[in-house]
């Protein structure tokens, strides 16, 4: 466990976790949240990369990310609470996820974003990440786009 910020720590998802993993989710993603089953294969397949924010009573965020293959990692999501956004969570999450891909080798970590998303374009900026590649005005599907982005350790 990692501690965060104020009574939060940082831990490894279990599978009595899924439920509310995926009630984040749905806070987050109303239009479209990852199904229970892609969560399940997530828990199963990148267990030790899906880590969730606790602070003993209820979860309130998590981080999944690949790990590092050829010296590169993904992050694949990273879901806040509503009611904690604006705090530094977000910025947390990232860093220690971060500092663990670092450890495990990682020579560079991407991500696609919302250029919609002020926020989280912005969290990603300031921590180092920087936008690579063409632009893809419907990389998830018709009025789904996204920007590409890279950090280089």
């Amino acid at each position: 466990m990692i501690p965060l910020h104020g009574d939060r720590f940082l831990r490894k998802i279990t599978e009595a976790d899924l439920p509310d993993v995926l009630r984040l989710d749905r806070e987050t993603f109303p239009d479209d949240p990852y199904p229970y089953f892609a969560l399940r294969q997530f828990h199963d397949a990148l267990g030790d990369h899906l880590l969730v924010v606790d602070d003993g009573t209820a979860l309130h965020g998590y981080i999944l990310a690949t790990p590092p293959l050829h010296a590169s990692s993904w992050i694949l999501s990273l879901v806040v609470s509503p009611a904690l956004r604006g705090n530094g969570l977000g910025r947390e999450l990232m860093t220690a996820m971060l500092r663990r891909l670092h450890e495990e080798g990682a020579g560079e970590v991407l991500l696609t974003v919302d250029p919609a998303n002020g926020s989280a374009v912005a969290l990603y900026r300031h921590l180092g990440f920087t936008p690579y590649g063409e632009f893809h005005p419907e990389y998830f599907g018709p009025g789904e786009p996204r920007q590409r982005m890279r950090l280089a350790f």
